[in-house]
């Protein structure tokens, strides 16, 4: 024989997950948004040769992206 109890813990979390799910996609946004993510990403889809024509390697593009924010 099974007992089933209701607490308020089970008909909170639900909303939590949501929220914090909502939370979560809300920066994930942001920091899709923001032009050096972009700049990112079109560096990282040119060829090795494109990259050495503009004197980078592929394991510098973030470091130079961000060169006059963070000291990478």
């Amino acid at each position: 024989m099974a007992f089933l109890t209701a607490s308020h813990a089970q008909h909170t979390a639900p909303f939590l997950s949501r929220f914090f799910a909502a939370l979560g996609n809300a920066i994930v946004a942001i920091g899709e948004a923001n032009p050096r993510l972009r700049r990112v990403e079109a560096l990282q889809r040119l060829s090795d040769e494109q990259l050495a024509a503009k004197g980078l390697r592929r394991e510098d593009i973030v470091r130079h992206v961000f060169r006059d924010v963070y000291y990478l």
